[in-house]
């Protein structure tokens, strides 16, 4: 009997290896699918730049998207669920570094840090419904981008990596492109379209492996990115007029002259229930409270708001007494209901108390007291001399020594606006003045200005052009911003100062609301110092008329005898007897 030897029995046939996830590397983690979504989430933001002044929003949305990414690869193994948990910390944690000052540890967001965050968003909230795009970024603005990118980027990794399906993550990238867009008044740049269009190709190509797709993977993305760029460059419905109300009226027009990073002004005159601020004690006598004080303008998109100067730590002595003549005061602000960065002060502050330390600076330079937050205090004290120089000192002060000459810039402004100022104040020859015949032309007698919070619609000219020869119509921004300017163009130093008129006086104290809320100018005379002028034509009793407009006004004219009463000599007839109205200027 034969036996037959046997080899070993054949090896089953292997199994194929599972194919790994799409993205992934050999070693199971999606780099190129994570990296893939943060980087898409940063190119659809790109239209953010029409709604937020500067580049500063970049940064903060970048640290949130790099922090959702790389939580996510570390986590990744540990399931989606605790992917989200992870990342939702970080932001959280990014956040309190960024913008708390009360964290647990400095990193960890407890009951306080939370308070914070809940103030600063409603910042955010009152930015929003009050500004104009673009907004500043403020700490607010910047706090609601890093938050909002956090999450953005949480689900779109969470769609295109974790779930592994990333054109469901266009949803989100639609969302962060077509909110900037309905926000800004102008059209979006043509880049902002090729970004997003890009993004989102770079989404489908990671979100799939590279491999043998990448030559047809990015001819298709090639394809997407020139017919955005074609319809963004020829189309005229990216960029439509949403919730930022620009105070223009219908229509529109070249530009702005208002002061745009303080839109929050026309906010507070719109609000038909006006809401007490302060409660003012003290005070001599009405006078303006300045918040602070614009030195820059730039044609067609207003005065800007600039850095203040380092300044004198608040509370303490400020400056010593100027050599002006005025009234001392020593006052006592109660705060109410203000919460900003500028702390309103009176006239030339000598001391300023009853505040916390470390907290505040005075920048003596532009007049205004500031932080590097939005604060609200209880209130504050303020010894303050309230300049009343005589109209003798400002006529023999002229020039500009003693400040800088950014107070004379008129680069870019319109020659119009140059031949208008020259023709108001032909004959003047003092700086003093050439400022009073600038603000009778705009509140005086004979003006042909008009009060009110609704602009007149521009046809596309120069908007500082329009105003003083179409419209003829606004509120203290337009006529402040206007013979600012007017004034430098024929050498008088100026500047936009932004605050409150002095409220109602109720025997007890006086209160300022929001209705008070104005804006003014003030000139530089050498050996006087910054002097206020309002060429707002008010007409519910709220203009400050200081001391020196009322002597240079002189007395009421007396009515009781007029020209058809008086007896005229022999040849002369009543029109000659009668002065002449004041010379407008032609419009041009």
């Amino acid at each position: 009997m034969s036996t037959s030897v046997q080899g070993p029995p054949a090896a089953p046939p292997s199994a194929a290896p599972a194919a790994p996830p799409p993205g992934a590397t050999g070693r199971g983690l999606p780099w190129i699918a994570a990296l893939g979504s943060g980087l898409a989430v940063l190119l659809a933001g790109g239209p953010v730049t029409a709604i937020v002044q500067g580049g500063a929003w970049f940064g903060h949305a970048a640290a949130a998207v790099v922090a959702v990414v790389v939580v996510g690869l570390l986590l990744h193994r540990l399931g989606a669920v605790v992917v989200a948990a992870g990342q939702a910390v970080a932001v959280l944690v990014l956040l309190t570094v960024q913008f708390a000052d009360n964290g647990i540890l400095g990193v960890l967001p407890g009951p306080a840090a939370l308070g914070e965050f809940g103030a600063l968003v409603s910042g955010a909230g009152q930015q929003i419904d009050t500004g104009t795009a673009p907004v500043p970024g403020t700490p607010e603005i910047l706090f609601l981008i890093t938050a909002a990118f956090g999450l953005l980027a949480i689900g779109v990794h969470l769609a295109a990596v974790s779930a592994g399906a990333p054109a469901a993550a266009g949803v989100p990238l639609l969302a962060v492109f077509a909110v900037p867009a309905a926000l800004a008044d102008n059209l979006l740049p043509w880049w902002a379209m090729a970004a997003a269009a890009a993004g989102f190709g770079l989404l489908l190509v990671a979100g799939s492996g590279f491999g043998r797709r990448l030559p047809g993977s990015v001819a298709i993305v090639a394809v997407a990115v020139v017919l955005a760029i074609g319809v963004g460059a020829g189309a005229n419905f990216v960029g439509t007029a949403g919730r930022f109300d620009t105070g223009s009226g219908a229509g529109g027009s070249g530009g702005s002259i208002g002061l745009s990073p303080f839109t929050a002004l026309r906010g507070q005159l719109d609000q038909q229930s006006p809401t007490e601020l302060f409660r003012v004690r003290g005070l001599t006598r009405p006078t303006y409270l300045r918040a602070l004080t614009l030195r820059q303008y730039v044609p067609d998109a207003g005065w800007q708001a600039t850095r203040p100067d380092p300044g004198v730590a608040l509370p303490g002595p400020v400056q010593t007494q100027p050599a002006v003549p005025g009234d001392l005061a020593n006052v006592e602000i109660e705060n109410v209901a203000f919460r900003d960065y500028w702390l309103p002060l009176y006239g030339e502050p000598l001391d300023v108390g009853g505040l916390p330390e470390n907290a505040w600076l005075y920048d003596r330079s532009s007049g205004t007291g500031y932080t590097g937050r939005p604060r609200e205090e209880g209130g504050w004290r303020e010894q303050t001399l309230l300049p009343v120089p005589t109209v003798a000192q400002l006529r023999q002060s002229s020039g500009s020594s003693g400040v800088g000459p950014e107070y004379l810039d008129v680069t870019g402004v319109d020659p119009r606006v140059t031949e208008i100022a020259q023709q108001v104040v032909a004959g003047r020859t003092g700086n003093f003045d050439r400022a009073m015949a600038l603000q009778d032309y705009f509140a005086g007698p004979d003006s042909r200005f008009t009060y009110s919070l609704r602009t007149a619609p521009g046809s596309g000219d120069d908007a500082l052009v329009e105003f003083l020869t179409v419209g003829r119509s606004g509120y203290c921004e337009q006529f402040a911003s206007a013979m600012a300017v007017m004034l430098r163009t024929v050498g008088v130093p100026s500047r936009v100062a932004v605050g409150f008129t002095a409220g109602v006086d109720n025997g007890q104290y006086r209160s300022i609301s929001t209705s008070d809320a104005h804006a003014w100018v003030e000139a530089w005379f050498p050996g006087v110092g910054w002097t206020t002028f309002d060429p707002t034509p008010l007409t519910d009793g709220r203009t400050i008329a200081p001391p020196y407009v009322q002597e240079a006004q002189g007395p009421a004219p007396d009515t009781a005898n007029t020209p058809a009463e008086q007896d005229l000599s022999p040849g002369q007839d009543q029109a000659q007897q009668a002065p002449p109205p004041p010379t407008q200027p032609q419009d041009l």
